[in-house]
């Protein structure tokens, strides 16, 4: 398991952005860091909400790998395919993050093109990488999650990383609220929280 870095910051106390590199995303993390083996130079990448999927796209960018465009299926399908273009003529790699696992494409040259591009998706994270993520997300807010709150929480919790990003919330807004430490009992209302009171009756 491992972190890439990010000069990104979500408030003046939080710590730096990383990715957490694990079985859910390291081929992704790979590809980014081989673009000669990139048909056409041209990456596309995709994966479920809060996944990274934008953090990849600001390191690769920062990188100066190549160029990165987020939220492509909601830019204009002409500079879509403008960039495409120029991303041929420099013979400069182009990464273009879509929101879904389905990307409806009208203009059939950049259908075309789109569909002979490298496909990346991210997978759903694994124990050691949903412990890791509420790991890095608790250093990101400052928070101290208590020691053994990954063993607890991860069988426990929905695996996704919208989940993991909520509960991790959650225990946060419990601990200051109460100005006390993130210890076993706000872990478990954080998850009642999130989850639903029937999960907490079932801790």
């Amino acid at each position: 398991m491992s972190q890439i870095a990010l000069p990104l910051s979500l408030s003046r106390s939080a710590g730096p952005a990383a990715i957490v590199v694990g079985e859910g995303n390291l081929e992704v993390a790979d590809a980014l860091t081989s673009t000669q083996r990139w048909p056409f130079n041209t990456a596309i990448l995709s994966g479920p909400p809060r996944s990274g999927k934008t953090l990849f796209a600001r390191w690769f960018a920062t990188q100066g790998s190549g160029e990165a465009i987020d939220d492509a299926d909601a830019v204009r399908e002409t500079e879509i395919f403008h960039r495409w273009n120029r991303a041929q003529q420099n013979t400069r790699p182009l990464l273009l993050v879509v929101g879904g696992a389905r990307w409806d494409i009208a203009l059939p040259d950049l259908k075309s093109r789109m569909g002979a591009a490298l496909q990346l998706q991210i997978g759903p994270p694994d124990d050691d990488m949903a412990a890791q993520l509420m790991l890095s997300h608790a250093t990101q807010r400052g928070l101290a999650l208590g020691e053994g709150a990954p063993a607890y929480l991860v069988p426990r919790m929905e695996r996704s990383y919208v989940a993991i990003e909520k509960i991790v919330a959650e225990i946060d807004r419990l601990s200051l609220e109460r100005k006390v430490a993130a210890t076993l009992s706000v872990w478990r209302d954080a998850l009642e929280a999130v989850q639903g009171p029937e999960q907490g009756r079932l801790l």
